[in-house]
């Protein structure tokens, strides 16, 4: 069964980031959701050059050159950008990416998903809603609390957060 790790918010930050995609690399996670905000297009290539499981990405707020953005996600196979929301399905577990907190939750009330992952706001957040875990993995950028990442196990429906 799948493992997945969760990251948001990183801004650019490729130091940081280096850290987390190593301790992702050693973690058992075969698939990698990245909230929004990596704001230059090349921590796509990063992401893509240091994970080589399935990558599934969506915009925040702070990601800009949208046409660019496309262009390094088609250089890599493993790599799908999604734009502003995905729901993906992955071991019968439906999955809610979205990069802003308010709908999120209105996403994980509905009833329909079993994890619902989000950014924006870069502070670490997990709860259940029902049985769907509605988690912010934190910032990896490391401005405003300590950098981590999260951790979703397809298998057993658990959630653990992991400091960088």
């Amino acid at each position: 069964m799948t493992k997945i790790a969760i990251i948001s918010d990183s801004h650019d930050n490729i130091w940081t980031l280096e850290k987390a995609l190593d301790d992702i690399t050693r973690s058992s996670a075969t698939m990698l959701l990245h909230c929004g905000d990596l704001c230059a297009p090349f921590v796509i290539g990063q992401l893509a050059e240091a994970f080589d499981g399935s990558i599934h990405i969506i915009f925040g707020n702070n990601d800009g050159d949208g046409r660019l953005l496309h262009a390094v996600a088609g250089q890599f196979d493993h790599v799908t950008l999604h734009g502003i929301y995905a729901e993906i399905s992955v071991d019968h577990r439906a999955i809610a990416l979205i990069h802003y907190p308010e709908p999120a939750l209105r996403i994980a009330q509905s009833g329909h998903f079993d994890l619902v992952c989000y950014g924006h706001d870069h502070q670490e957040f997990q709860e259940k809603v029902d049985d769907c875990w509605l988690v912010n993995p934190g910032e990896v950028m490391g401005r405003f609390g300590k950098p981590g990442w999260g951790l979703y196990d397809c298998e057993t429906h658990e959630y653990e957060r992991k400091l960088i």
